[in-house]
């Protein structure tokens, strides 16, 4: 038995049942994937889910510290092709077999850092923010989508980018009263919590839909065994977004909006009749 294979595999096996016990959402979309996609997917969700928990669960400890010793796990486990933290153990495997680039990781653990402390958010930061909380984690998956075709991949960057910004974006407005009441953070430029308003919400969402709009034109092309599972991804959010276009912005500084599990069951059964039509 080869036992450092053995442990690999059961160091993917971890990040899927992280990804599982997470993220329903993710998880139904990563199933619509090529299975030969699942493993290497899972391994970044791990990862990205193991940093964001630091930054936004663990208030009773140190934060900065645990981060930092995170940090310093990543480093170690891709130089070295190794971590006992299973997590990272998949995810080196992953970075190193698909050639994923550095600067999305350190671009991701920096935007994790930012989530550290009260931010004010001007454009800059924002867009540098949403870059690297996001649009790489895209980039990463397209690497894996694309192995083997950098040119693809070239062209399909600035799409995947925006798709990433428009998932987060809209992240950012159904989270808008949790983010500032649990953690004290308003992401959107020049919006105050308190002040937010229809106008401000409707310039938001213009911005959402150009994003949406330019992501979509990547999905189209896609290799196809990615197709499904990033466009089931796409639909699930723009429903998300066009529910929280319909509501008030005093609605959504009160309620959390949410798409049902029968709807998303919905959304799959008609995303893959679209697939299999050719009509994506």
């Amino acid at each position: 038995m080869d036992h450092v294979k053995l442990f690999t595999d059961t160091s993917l096996a971890c990040s899927k049942l992280i990804t599982k016990r997470y993220s329903t959402s993710f998880s139904l979309g990563i199933r619509t994937l090529d299975e030969r996609l699942h493993a290497p997917v899972y391994a970044v969700y791990g990862f990205v889910r193991w940093a964001d928990e630091i930054v936004d669960t663990f208030h009773g400890h140190d934060r900065a510290a645990l981060l930092a010793d995170f940090q310093r796990q990543t480093a170690e486990a891709l130089a070295t092709g190794l971590s006992l933290n299973p997590v990272l153990h998949a995810f080196q495997a992953v970075v190193h077999e698909y050639g994923i680039d550095q600067e999305f990781i350190d671009a991701f653990l920096h935007s994790m850092a930012l989530d550290l402390e009260d931010q004010h958010y001007h454009p800059g930061l924002y867009d540098e923010y949403i870059y690297g909380s996001a649009e790489v984690v895209g980039l990463m998956c397209l690497r894996i989508f694309c192995h083997g075709q950098p040119a693809l991949f070239e062209h399909l960057r600035g799409p995947a980018r925006r798709l990433g910004a428009a998932f987060q974006k809209v992240n950012f407005l159904r989270d808008i009263r949790s983010d500032y009441e649990d953690r004290g953070r308003v992401y959107f430029p020049g919006v105050a919590y308190h002040r937010f308003d229809d106008v401000a919400k409707r310039k938001i969402e213009a911005d959402i839909r150009a994003d949406f709009e330019a992501g979509y034109a990547g999905i189209q092309q896609l290799p196809r065994p990615a197709r499904l599972g990033v466009y089931l991804a796409y639909v699930y959010y723009l429903k998300l977004f066009y529910k929280i276009k319909n509501l008030p912005a005093a609605h959504i500084l009160h309620q959390r909006v949410r798409v049902p599990t029968n709807t998303k069951l919905l959304l799959l059964l008609g995303s893959y009749f679209r697939y299999r039509l050719a009509r994506l």
